[in-house]
């Protein structure tokens, strides 16, 4: 469950994705394009670890894993060693109370890895800008509070090279954008898109 899908460097499929049984962050690495064969892996265990992954292909060719560790409430990212990512570097970015689900990562035009996630302790959406190719540093800024926002999010990023953020904001019941102002989207302006009903 939880699952993410990107294609590789090198053309193939690369899934991060949950195993409950095991509270554990897996990942196939399909061996054709057709991914009828593929190469898994065990990235982070044990406790309760991998769920709402979300993955890209940074500047370097190489996976980046977002996730969520349940066991410490913390968000996670798994910087992949080689390509079929039998291994990876796993750093805690943000441990500050109950962070890190809903979570979303892409690359940014800098080739750096910006991720969004919700802070449920704070009822805030959050950004995470990595500063170096294997995340194993971040900025991190809160983009919207307070109230209850910041679930469910989705990053990309727009033709002007800047992270553009969708996510539901609970208290009003509305869906909303943030439109990053930089690079590390340090600042953000933030739209209402639809607030017909509960949407």
């Amino acid at each position: 469950s939880h699952t993410s899908i990107t294609s590789g460097a090198n053309g193939l499929g690369l899934i991060s994705y949950y195993e409950p049984s095991n509270g554990a962050l897996q990942v196939a690495h399909c061996s054709n394009a057709a991914s009828t064969a593929a190469t898994t892996a065990t990235l982070d265990s044990p406790g309760d670890v991998g769920s709402y992954t979300s993955i890209t292909i940074g500047a370097d060719g190489l996976g980046l894993i977002r996730y969520f560790d349940q066991t410490n409430e913390d968000l996670k990212v798994a910087h992949c060693s080689n390509a079929a990512c039998t291994e990876a570097t796993i750093t805690t970015l943000d441990s500050a109370g109950y962070v890190g689900s809903h979570t979303s990562i892409t690359t940014g035009a800098d080739g750096l890895g910006l991720i969004s996630y919700y802070d449920p302790t704070n009822g805030a959406l959050k950004v995470a800008h990595c500063s170096n190719a294997a995340c194993t540093e971040a900025t991190i800024t809160t983009l919207d509070s307070p109230g209850d926002v910041g679930s469910y999010t989705s990053i990309n990023i727009g033709a002007d090279g800047l992270g553009l953020i969708s996510y539901f904001d609970q208290t009003n019941e509305d869906l909303k954008v943030a439109h990053c102002s930089n690079a590390a989207c340090t600042d953000a302006t933030i739209t209402t898109v639809d607030s017909a009903g509960s949407v």
